[in-house]
């Protein structure tokens, strides 16, 4: 029973790689000259009627692109890497489809899109209750944010991996529980390395 749970904890894991990686390279590229000088919002600064912005200033188009240009590079060489040492029957990604090269090119900008874009719902909350960017609320909200904030993103990726592959809902809130301690435990260490502002 312990071996079992161990097994699916590492072939957990072995799927969330790509984009455990895409996502650190992503957050790095942003503290990048090329970012900087070409980040522009997807809102377009658009303000509503309670005088917030959309999204903010943090979610630009380029952040975006390259998240999913980042995760697809990285899915592909996860799945070459994963098929030499036959690592791949342990990903849920390729449960359903072949580890191939073009089909780690969708997989890639799939999770790319999807953690994208599981993102601005929050932003779009956050700026409703005038939640400065890049920032959480305080006491009982402000908990409940910081744990939001740790699997907006993840339940678009796994909702994604639901439909490519035959694994139950049971597995995908253990995915999203997993991924939710590996983000803020990551986050903590790059936070520490000041790579992030905050956890």
């Amino acid at each position: 029973m312990v071996k079992n749970v161990i097994a699916t904890i590492i072939g957990m894991y072995i799927t969330m790689i790509p984009l455990i990686l895409g996502g650190i390279a992503n957050m790095i590229f942003t503290k990048t000259k090329l970012y900087k000088y070409n980040k522009y919002p997807i809102d377009n600064y658009i303000v509503l009627r309670d005088n917030q912005r959309l999204f903010g200033d943090n979610k630009t188009i380029i952040g975006f692109i390259s998240m999913i240009i980042l995760t697809t590079i990285i899915q592909i060489l996860c799945g070459n890497i994963y098929r030499d040492i036959n690592l791949d029957t342990y990903s849920d990604w390729y449960s359903n489809i072949q580890n191939t090269p073009i089909n780690n090119i969708w997989i890639g900008s799939l999770i790319g899109t999807a953690y994208m874009l599981l993102e601005l719902p929050n932003s779009f909350i956050k700026r409703r209750l005038k939640i400065p960017e890049g920032k959480t609320a305080e006491g009982i909200r402000g908990t409940i944010f910081l744990i939001y904030d740790q699997i907006d993103s993840l339940i678009g990726v796994f909702i994604v991996l639901k439909i490519c592959s035959e694994i139950s809902w049971l597995k995908v809130i253990g995915y999203i529980l997993i991924g939710g301690v590996t983000h803020i435990t990551i986050n903590y260490v790059l936070h520490k390395l000041k790579v992030r502002k905050n956890i």
